[in-house]
């Protein structure tokens, strides 16, 4: 697997990089070497995130743990992922690297997995609008997303309040 480490207004450290890189190769044998991670370090709210981004045949496995230090940062954001693939083992069979899920002595202790998706469908009527009042209407609606048409482009957007307060968006490409 591919691995690309950043940080975000600072430069992690080598012992760092080498400890990063230690941990995900634990994840070596779900993915193959045209695979690629990103792994990306930052301080913030007096706390220190590790954020691990894969991206394998186009579906992204995604975690972002903040912890007392870099070290734990790292430990829990790999057992969250790992807990990602174990949970959802079943659909993932085919996708992932054959025999990835053969058991192995080191393996963690077994994690329920993710039964039936119940699936609710909701339709509305996707009006143009802009960012600002799209994010109006979803405060309206005491929902953490919004689905509306960009009034400029015409095209599907979303907008969602992130875990830090602020707001994100996402639009196609």
């Amino acid at each position: 697997m591919k691995l690309k480490i950043s940080g975000r207004q600072m430069n992690p450290r080598q012992s760092l990089c080498d400890l990063t890189a230690k941990k995900l190769a634990r994840f070596d044998r779900f993915f193959g070497d045209e695979d690629e991670a990103e792994v990306s370090f930052s301080c913030r709210h007096n706390q220190q995130y590790a954020e691990i981004t894969i991206y394998h045949a186009g579906t992204v496995f995604r975690s972002e743990v903040g912890a007392d230090t870099f070290q734990n940062a790292i430990d829990e954001a790999v057992e969250a992922l790992e807990r990602q693939i174990r949970k959802n083992k079943t659909r993932l069979e085919r996708r992932l690297r054959q025999g990835a899920f053969t058991p192995r002595p080191d393996d963690m202790t077994d994690v329920e997995e993710e039964g039936e998706f119940r699936i609710r469908t909701k339709t509305f009527p996707a009006r143009p609008m802009s960012v600002e009042e799209a994010i109006l209407q979803m405060n309206l609606s005491e929902h953490l997303f919004f689905v509306f048409r960009e009034a400029e482009t015409e095209k599907p957007a979303v907008v969602y309040r992130r875990k830090d307060g602020d707001y994100g968006l996402i639009i196609e490409e």
